[in-house]
């Protein structure tokens, strides 16, 4: 039996896998956007690059992106799963919040963006009303899978001009259905348009939309309930893929965007218990595909095009640049938008978006927009498409958005999200151990997140009102996705040793000065923790044998106050013991810590002695 390799079967993975590899080592060290990196590579592999020598040169074809749209349908995932992970980062409540900015703000840039551009395609570029106003819209548009990953990369997704430009970039998606809807109406003007056409097209898909919101509230937590209970990883990961893909592609099937589908899937995981884990595992996919998408669109730019008449594309462009970005300013200042975050955010929303492709290409196959103005549009959207990392490593620079004491109440849409764990202790195992030490914590009113691995105690914690959420947390990113660097301790309480010394040598690798407690089996499994990290470990036979003792002395007559101090100082010894002795700094901050605690001891000793002596 033979073997044959059939090299144009994987022709595209590899390429782009070769590029993903290359380009993103290569800009980061640059400092620099990889999704400029990608669509610059798109644009050299694509037809218009490497991809015009195909047909001479055998080696030309091995490496080029010659079927773009064939690889768009796969990258058009990337914009999917970018949106299941703007709406899994937000909630109903964060969404309703912010309804000032998505539909005052957004709906404004999208009509006042659309009717100037509009008028300059009408009297300057001589285009006829009803094409022209199509074309405003599809300019208006502007780039969620470009925009949204800069902002992340810059860690500027939860500042104030991150919100501004999320909300409009939300309002641009909502609208991409009834836009192509108005691509049908143009098209069927000539027949005539009714209100009972509106309905019968508009209709269907907003009751889907609303059936699929409905449903997903039913049935997504017991579906995820019932996956993780079965402790498999690839389970949980396949049950992520299909929640995603299958409302994605429902969502298109009633006529909306697919990315709209995906927006909705996260919001109704968001307040789940399992979003920190949904949110690790799907991270990788989003990457991979996005990554895809910025390639696909600089694969599709008509570089002769370019090349026929540069200055005036590159005006083009840089004119639709400008206009967008003060009108963009001037709406947001209008909303109160503080300057320099309104700035920010209007040089990220200024270039053109994906959504315009969506709707040129409609209204040029429909014949409602001669296909030369359609084509011209979109390479000038492509062109400046490219600006945005640059715009957006400029604007980060220029800009600093500060929000005065006063104005909280005014832009409380608009402050950063804290991590789930920040200022808070965190529990990882939520078990009889766990749970004891979170009622502990809840007397002293010292807030607190868990995490456990287990479906039953995370579902029954969630209907006593405790913040838990379900994952593994021997993995450094959902470590980080649950706030381990800002949190203010964090106690191990887990039954496994391998598994509890993992996590403190990843939590003690991520931030050093944090507090780490740790459940310890026995007295050299206690010495591993220290070594990996711990500030505290606890063994258990330790303490039992300290508590049988405080136990006996107290009941054959020996004062209160004696036996807490003295089982306090054999705890010491037993934790000097323990500790690895080249660790002195850490041993010296323990001995610091431990001060108030002996001095409470002497106070309770002292306390004791004297209502004993009374």
């Amino acid at each position: 039996m033979t073997n044959s390799l059939h090299y144009e079967s994987y022709r595209i993975a590899v390429v782009f896998l070769t590029t993903a590899g290359v380009v993103v080592p290569v800009f980061h060290k640059l400092k620099v956007s990889p999704v400029l990196g990608f669509l610059i590579a798109g644009a050299v592999l694509g037809p218009s690059g490497i991809g015009r020598l195909a047909g001479e040169y055998e080696w030309a074809a091995k490496i080029s992106i010659a079927d773009v749209e064939g690889v768009s349908k796969l990258a058009e995932l990337g914009l999917v799963f970018l949106l299941f992970m703007i709406g899994l980062e937000l909630t109903w409540e964060r969404l309703i919040r912010l309804r000032r900015l998505v539909f005052g703000l957004g709906l404004a840039q999208l009509v006042f963006c659309a009717g100037v551009l509009a008028l300059i395609g009408h009297y300057w570029f001589k285009v006829d009303v009803a094409p022209s106003i199509l074309m405003g819209v599809a300019l208006a548009m502007s780039s969620t899978a470009v925009v949204m990953p800069v902002l992340a990369e810059k860690r500027r997704l939860n500042k104030m001009a991150g919100r501004v430009a999320f909300s409009v970039l939300l309002l641009q998606d909502l609208m991409v259905a009834p836009m192509l809807f108005f691509v049908s109406v143009l098209a069927n003007t000539k027949n005539g348009f009714s209100l009972a056409d509106v309905f019968w097209a508009l209709g269907p898909a907003l009751i889907a939309l609303t059936t699929l919101i409905l449903l997903g509230r039913w049935l997504l937590r017991p579906l995820f309930r019932l996956v993780a209970s079965a402790q498999v990883t690839e389970l949980f990961m396949a049950t992520c893929l299909l929640v995603i893909v299958g409302q994605a592609l429902l969502t298109a099937w009633a006529g909306l965007s697919m990315g709209l589908g995906a927006f909705v899937a996260g919001l109704l995981l968001a307040e789940t218990e399992f979003r920190r884990e949904i949110e690790v595992t799907i991270e990788p996919f989003k990457g991979l595909l996005l990554g895809l998408f910025f390639v696909s669109i600089g694969a599709g730019l008509d570089i002769a095009a370019v090349i026929s008449d540069p200055h005036l594309i590159f005006i083009n462009a840089l004119g639709l640049i400008a206009v967008k970005a003060i009108i963009v300013f001037l709406l947001a200042w209008v909303f109160g938008v503080e300057r320099s975050a309104a700035l920010e955010a209007a040089m990220l929303l200024a270039p053109g978006g994906e959504f315009a492709y969506a709707l040129l290409t409609s209204a040029m196959g429909a014949g409602v927009l001669p296909g030369h103005f359609g084509a011209d549009a979109m390479v000038v959207v492509t062109i400046s498409i490219f600006f945005i990392p640059l715009l957006g490593r400029f604007g980060s620079r220029l800009t600093k958005s500060k929000i005065k004491n006063d104005d909280l109440t005014r832009h409380a849409d608009l402050l950063p999200v804290a991590q789930i764990a920040e200022n808070r202790v965190m529990i990882v195992g939520f078990g009889r151990i766990g749970g004891l030490v979170g009622e502990m914590l809840m007397r002293h009113q010292i807030p607190f997140v868990a995490v456990d691995d287990v479906v039953s105690i995370v579902s029954k914690a969630r209907l006593n009102g405790v913040e838990i959420y379900w994952g593994n947390a021997q993995r450094r990113d959902f470590l980080l996705k649950c706030g381990v660097a800002q949190a203010k301790a964090l106690i191990v309480t887990i039954e496994n040793p391998p598994a509890t010394e993992e996590i403190v040598r990843l939590a003690h690798e991520l931030r050093k000065d944090l507090i780490i407690v740790a459940r310890a089996r026995d007295a050299r499994h206690a010495t591993e923790l220290y070594r990996l990290g711990a500030s505290d470990a606890i063994p258990e036979t330790i303490e039992a044998s300290l508590q049988l003792a405080e136990t006996v002395l107290v009941d054959i007559g020996v004062p209160m106050g004696h036996v807490i101090a003295s089982i306090h100082e054999k705890r010491d010894e037993f934790r000097k013991m323990l500790q690895p002795r080249n660790e002195q700094a850490r041993a010296r901050q323990r001995a610091r810590r431990a001060s108030p605690r002996r001095m409470h001891s002497q106070q309770v000793a002292s306390s004791s002695e004297a209502r004993h002596s009374d």
